[in-house]
């Protein structure tokens, strides 16, 4: 109060106290104002910020950062809900160091005080956590927190998420201002946040195309399916954030799903991995052509999952149901969110094109099968029609021939080139009976092929190649109980003129008939020795023996030994 002086009236310092207080006032309002001005430029500063990025992830963490800076808040999340809107797909933190995330483990997913706001989106503000209804403690290692501000997140007339602040800095609460700025905040959010997905599911969408368009490419020029799968499931693992992506393809003989690819956080031990096709997760996509999503935990019939550190995944039928080609299995880590919606939608529609290519390559791979097929026959009945018939036609006049002529010497010669002939029809119908075996290239071999690998892996030893010759339909007719025993019958017989003939040549002929397989190895080495061991020839015998038929050796009319196996066809 200021002094009176003396002969100065008491009214002459009333207006000048009314003064100070209106100039106490008016500093009072030009402070809030300013303050106001301050929190409203520094608002369009966060609005500038959320809307300059177009990467989702980006967009997210900024408007966390920009919400905890703008009500000064020490500890912020968003939170992203999923299709359902019961529960938290994903969760944006702000304020957590990485070891804290760690020590304090899974992301919530939508419990509690934080599942209020998603079943009653309206702004809610605490001064103490604690003390709400719906609250029910924080997990062990977590910061204690007591202040909360909670506003929703709309996008368009949906509730795209919320916003989590705790812990007011300074010790205070968060106050109505702090709300209205937040609510604003959220507003322009919304914004960004749809422009930022309008541009992921675009980027997705080309990506996706490249990836899809590079499968059916692959797949159409021939290449190996396996090898084109594998770059599939390494591009889908970066698209959709996933730590492992599986395919698996079914065994249909033995009831499986087989993982044939894989690429991740243990790709090596889940490859070959096989899963029954009744009573699996993997079976049960498979058979209804229905995509399913497994969180923590719900892997109970494939424990190297669980051993892995993996934990949700969603699986991804390739094809419909009925139609299905394998199915897709992409996982997380434990403790991971769940795939998000534009994820769960990519590995949908990739796994739907996924079948579509596959089931082209194999219409080609018949088709090519085919047109290999029609070739052999048109083959096959060029040598039976032109070369078989002019070669008879050239055996007939050389018969001729013998008839005509008195000199020994001339007929011992056409003679044997009459022989020759017939040999060489021999061998011709006997490729042609090759041209007509239309096996898939993955259906196991004939014993044709079997017989020319062991003849191929018995050149090292003999030092020569062995002739080998077919006649009959040998991979139809001998069953497959006889093909064992004639392998192991080959084998012996080149092993023994490998070690004991010292020989420099040797024959293999394989023939079937009048019902019965004969095979005959001739050489023309030293002949059996006198006093030798028999235990190799001995089980010869009795293999053939075993199986009703009969086995002989001795010497070639020109030297060498001759070595005869004969079998029933038909027991």
């Amino acid at each position: 109060m200021a002094d009176r002086g003396p002969g100065e009236p008491r009214s002459q310092l009333l207006p000048q106290l009314r003064i100070d207080e209106l100039l106490d006032e008016l500093i009072s309002r030009v402070t809030q104002i300013r303050a106001t001005r301050d929190r409203v430029q520094q608002l369009l500063q966060g609005v500038l910020a959320v809307s300059g990025g177009l990467e989702l992830d980006q967009v997210l963490s900024t408007i966390i950062a920009t919400a905890t800076e703008l009500v000064d808040a020490q500890y912020g999340a968003l939170g992203v809900i999923d299709s359902t809107g019961e529960r938290l797909e994903r969760f944006v933190t702000v304020g957590l160091s990485q070891a804290e995330i760690d020590a304090i483990g899974p992301f919530p997913t939508g419990m509690g005080l934080l599942g209020q706001l998603i079943r009653h989106p309206v702004p809610l503000r605490l001064s103490d956590i604690s003390a709400h209804e719906a609250s029910f403690g924080f997990p062990d290692h977590h910061p204690p927190m007591r202040t909360f501000l909670g506003v929703p997140i709309r996008v368009r007339d949906a509730v795209y998420g919320n916003l989590y602040l705790t812990e007011k800095r300074g010790g205070g609460v968060f106050d109505a201002d702090d709300e209205t700025l937040l609510t604003t905040l959220a507003a322009a959010a919304g914004v960004a946040i749809d422009n930022a997905r309008l541009y992921d599911d675009a980027k997705r969408r080309q990506r996706r195309m490249e990836a899809t368009a590079e499968l059916t490419r692959g797949l159409l020029s021939g290449a190996d399916t396996r090898d084109v799968l594998a770059v599939l499931v390494e591009r889908l693992r970066e698209l959709s954030g996933a730590d492992l992506v599986v395919v698996s393809l079914p065994d249909a003989a033995a009831g499986q799903l087989v993982a044939e690819v894989a690429s991740g956080t243990g790709a090596e031990r889940i490859r070959g991995v096989a899963s029954p096709i009744e009573g699996s997760e993997v079976g049960e996509a498979f058979t209804s052509g229905v995509g399913r999503a497994l969180a923590d935990g719900e892997w109970d019939d494939r424990p190297v999952w669980k051993e892995l550190g993996l934990g949700p995944a969603y699986i991804a039928p390739l094809g419909g149901a009925g139609r299905a080609r394998g199915v897709l299995v992409a996982g997380k880590r434990y403790g991971a969110l769940p795939f998000d919606a534009g994820a769960v939608r990519m590995l949908t529609e990739v796994g739907g094109q996924a079948a579509v290519a596959l089931e082209l390559a194999a219409r080609r791979a018949d088709a090519d099968l085919l047109a290999l097929f029609a070739d052999r026959d048109r083959i096959g009945r060029d040598l039976h029609d032109l070369a078989i018939q002019r070669l008879f036609a050239a055996g007939m006049t050389l018969q001729s021939v013998l008839k005509i002529t008195e000199k020994q010497a001339v007929r011992d010669r056409v003679g044997k080139a009459v022989a020759d002939l017939d040999d060489t029809i021999k061998v011709i119908r006997s490729t042609i009976f090759a041209l007509s075996e239309h096996g898939s290239p993955e259906t196991a071999p004939g014993l044709r092929s079997q017989v020319l690998e062991v003849c191929q892996d018995a050149t090292a030893a003999l030092g020569f190649a062995p002739s080998v010759r077919f006649t009959g339909p040998v991979d139809y007719e001998v069953p497959e109980e006889a093909v064992e025993h004639a392998l192991a019958v080959v084998r012996e017989a080149l092993s023994n003129v490998a070690r004991h003939a010292g020989a420099t040549r040797a024959e293999v002929d394989l023939e079937t008939v009048e019902g019965s397989l004969e095979l005959r190895v001739a050489d023309d080495g030293v002949g059996l020795p006198e006093g030798g061991r028999r235990s190799g020839l001995n089980n010869l015998a009795d293999r053939a023996a075993g199986l009703g038929g009969d086995f002989t050796v001795g010497p070639g009319e020109r030297g060498g030994t001759v070595l005869v196996w004969r079998v029933p066809l038909e027991r």
